[in-house]
């Protein structure tokens, strides 16, 4: 069994009256380095906990958004340190990404050596805000041995077939030059610098997600918000329904839909514009309109085409054969239909689809009604507007009578199953991962093309490959690594014949997928992480912003369900609980940016007020998972009661017998305090630990002029209270636990228990009216009768002068809230 490391009490030298934090939070930081203090060692006697926030990009300086980010569960993992568990807290840096490459590009810099100052700026500020995190765990995912287990996933992905290369049309980035996966187009723009993504024909790597869509819809295993639940769920779009037939003359046509009981209603079919079937079906007549409208339709992005707004299209002049009436369909083209929806084509049932009803009128389409609600009255010859809801099936022939909606389907796909023209289907809205990306700073897709043998996997022993040095950074659509014919010139791994590098790198989402397991074992060579270690999964506690939830949530779920089909890991889920904070926004309520002259820059606060203030004011300023604006004021308050907490202890002018504080009352204090911050600290309730501090505080001081001051119970008091400071303060609780003459780190002291029978209180205090006034307040029994409540709120000097010599109409006990007496 390992101990923990111990430190000599500091006293050496005279205590300094008022408390210096720009002398002590440099000298507790170095001694905490040196001892190794905050460094994971494996302790079978003690349950672990694997707490671990999102790692940041190496931009070069942490913000204030990182502090708020890191203080608040740094705290919560000293907080668990504190309780007996053995706590692993890591932190590293996720660091390849385009940032650092149109740096190269703009300023002439390698990108390693821009990332690597920068990794080494950040960790020195990291050191600097007091967090208790294991730096010896610590990576950067651009360390070639880091991403050679990018390559090494990839390779056993590709072998299972869940990594595959095909051609099609991808969200393009035309200022940073490469393709985006879907998830990284926001409202038609590129997530990360906000430029109009166009789409283009390119062939790409892909992840297949899609596999586990199922599986990632269960979060039974994962304790998760859940605004991010339903983002995951939108976003992976389920739908049961049916795959239906329509003969067509460039051969059969098969459309899904969610509502197979309005099949009846369908009077034409849409294809999306980049269907394979509209240049068979375009006739002679139409195909110059059809062109055009083609080509019109692909400088739009998806959202656009999703937009709200005037319906377009353009007939194909071909027919299609309803599968069950034998009706001739007309085909159309539109772009409110896209092909990574369903089949890529859609039959438009206009009377009960409000898009398909926008469509129809413009085109002068029929519009028949199918669906009727339940006594209601039919929608007659010019309806205006689709009747979205569920009723009686009419107009349908066999079908009639039978309800619409979920009561039916299940009967009416079996019925068309028998006729050999549907079959019950379920689809997804998620699309399997894009993972290449046409740029230098990233992951080498490790696959090389042989003439004779194909796409091949690199070998495990030759892993990783890895990035040339000193390549041409010039943006032209392909990936820089195409200009280094050095580097892509190889030999297939099969025939050792000449073969060609593939010249993508991986979008860096895969790094994020599974960093969490590397810390587990950072400096393994022969494993990803080592089996051995395994007992420390899943992460217990993550944190991070909920901007991730679709992207790096979603992402690394799926690679840990990989992972455990790989035989790596017996967990489906890659973390226990996730919260998500919120965001510190400028001043005036904006976001902050550079731009916008609203950044507030943590060094220079930590150079004013020192570390704990800082950690005190980001855990005070609103609970943290909602965030809020700064206020430049406010960071004064945390800064004073830190003050008042050192003279608590040290100043010893501030004692007299001038307050009436009772042992009780100051044990009643101490310990209801330390359950209600036990229970905040287990809800991740920052900003109500500290103000509950901030109110003991007042307690203390007062019990400090009174005659408990002294005693075993103000001792206790104090001990208690360093205790409850240390994992919000760790700097200032140190400095306190040393002067008092604590032996070793107040940071490895067990966390107090708490005296039920001292934190509940036989009294309460009760409100006293005189009518409808309140005139003061009394201490009285919980079990007191109401004549004894009344005798105790006559005896209050505030309250008899306002009821003697006058008459009582009335007296009223509310038992424990309220006496109010009623005279004239």
């Amino acid at each position: 069994m390992t101990t923990e490391p111990t430190q000599k009490p500091d006293i050496q030298e005279p205590r300094a009256e008022r408390y210096n934090p720009h002398a002590a939070e440099p000298k507790w930081q170095e001694r905490w380095e040196a001892e190794g203090l905050y460094t994971f060692r494996e302790d079978p006697s003690k349950t672990k906990h694997y707490a671990l926030t999102m790692f940041p990009y190496p931009s070069g300086n942490l913000h204030i958004g990182h502090w708020y980010a890191n203080v608040a569960p740094d705290a919560r993992a000293r907080w668990m340190r504190m309780r007996g568990y053995n706590v692993l807290f890591p932190m590293g840096f996720d660091a390849f990404g385009l940032p650092a490459e149109n740096a190269a590009i703009k300023h002439g810099r390698d990108p390693a050596q821009w990332t690597y100052s920068n990794i080494e700026h950040m960790t020195g500020q990291f050191r600097r805000m007091g967090t208790m995190i294991d730096w010896s765990r610590s990576f950067a995912t651009c360390d070639p041995e880091y991403y050679r287990w990018n390559q090494w996933f990839f390779t056993e992905f590709f072998r299972r077939g869940l990594a595959y290369k095909k051609g099609g049309l991808v969200n393009w980035c035309p200022k940073d030059q490469t393709v985006l996966a879907n998830e990284q187009v926001v409202n038609g723009s590129c997530e990360r610098c906000g430029t109009p993504v166009e789409r283009r024909n390119l062939s790409q790597w892909y992840l297949k997600i899609t596999d586990y869509a199922e599986e990632l819809l269960d979060f039974s295993d994962t304790d998760m918000p859940e605004r991010v639940r339903l983002m995951q769920t939108n976003w992976i779009g389920k739908s049961v329904g049916a795959e239906v037939t329509f003969p067509t003359p460039a051969g059969p046509e098969t459309v899904f839909t969610t509502r197979p009981d309005t099949l009846m209603g369908a009077t034409f079919l849409v294809l999306a514009p980049e269907h394979a079937k509209v240049g068979a079906l375009t006739t002679p007549e139409q195909e110059g309109a059809v062109r055009a409208y083609v080509e019109a339709a692909g400088r739009k992005t998806d959202v656009e085409r999703q937009q709200e707004g005037e319906k377009t299209g353009v007939f194909t002049g071909s027919y299609a054969t309803h599968p069950v009436s034998g009706e001739p369909l007309p085909i159309w083209v539109a772009d409110y239909v896209l092909v990574t929806y369903g089949t890529g084509s859609i039959m438009a049932v206009p009377a009960h689809d409000e898009r398909d009803f926008a469509f129809a009128q413009k085109f002068g389409l029929p519009i028949r009604e199918v669906i009727r609600p339940e006594g209601g009255e039919g929608m007659g010859e010019n309806p205006q507007e689709p009747y979205v809801g569920e009723g009686l099936i009419v107009n349908s022939g066999e079908f009639d009578g039978l309800p619409g909606g979920k009561a039916s389907i299940g009967q009416i796909i079996e019925r068309l199953e028998a006729r050999g023209v549907a079959q019950a289907r379920t689809t997804y809205r998620l699309r399997d991962w894009l993972v290449s990306r046409q740029r230098y700073w990233g992951t080498p897709i490790p696959i090389v093309y042989c003439a004779e043998h194909g796409a091949q996997p690199v070998p495990a022993e030759e892993l990783p490959v890895r990035l040339p040095e000193n390549v041409e950074f010039t943006p032209t659509g392909q990936s820089p690594l195409k200009l280094d014919r050095e580097w892509t010139a190889t030999t297939c791994p099969v025939c050792g014949g000449p073969a060609e590098r593939d010249t993508d790198t991986m979008d860096t989402f895969v790094d994020s997928s599974w960093y969490m397991y590397r810390y587990l074992s950072p400096h393994d060579e022969a494993h990803p992480f080592d089996p051995a270690q395994a007992g420390l999964l899943p992460v217990d506690l993550y944190t991070g912003g909920i901007e991730h939830a679709i992207l790096h949530l979603l992402y690394s779920r799926f690679w840990t369900k990989v992972m455990r089909d790989m035989g790596l890991t017996t967990q489906s889920e890659p973390f226990k609980w996730l919260r998500n904070q919120g965001m510190i926004l400028g001043e005036d309520g904006d976001k902050m940016s550079k731009s916008r002259g609203n950044v507030v820059d943590p060094d220079d606060l930590v150079r004013e007020y020192g570390v704990d203030t800082v950690r005190t004011y980001l855990m005070f300023i609103a609970p943290w998972e909602l965030g809020g604006p700064w206020d430049p004021q406010g960071i004064n308050g945390p800064a004073k009661w830190l003050s008042r907490v050192w003279a608590l202890y040290f100043d010893e002018k501030a004692v007299g017998p001038e307050e009436k504080v009772t042992e009780a009352d100051l044990r009643y204090g101490v310990h209801s305090t330390l359950k209600k911050v036990t229970g905040d600290f287990d809800r991740l309730s920052f900003n109500t630990i500290v103000a509950s501090l901030m109110e003991l505080t007042n307690t203390l001081v007062k019990a400090k002029r009174s005659p408990v001051f002294g005693t075993p119970a103000w001792e206790e008091a104090l001990d208690i209270f360093n205790r409850m400071l240390a994992p919000i303060v760790p700097h200032i609780a140190e400095e306190i636990w040393t002067e008092r003459g604590g032996a070793g780190s107040v940071h490895v002291q067990s966390w107090p228990e708490v005296d039920e029978a001292a934190a509940t209180r036989d009294t309460v205090t009760v409100g006293v009216q005189v009518s409808g006034k309140v005139r003061g307040q009394v201490e009285i029994s919980k079990t007191a009768t109401q004549e004894e409540a009344l005798a105790a709120a006559r005896a209050n000097p505030e309250v008899a002068r306002f009821v003697e010599g006058k008459a009582t109409v009335k007296e009223i006990y509310v038992p424990g809230r309220i006496i109010n007496i009623v005279v004239k």
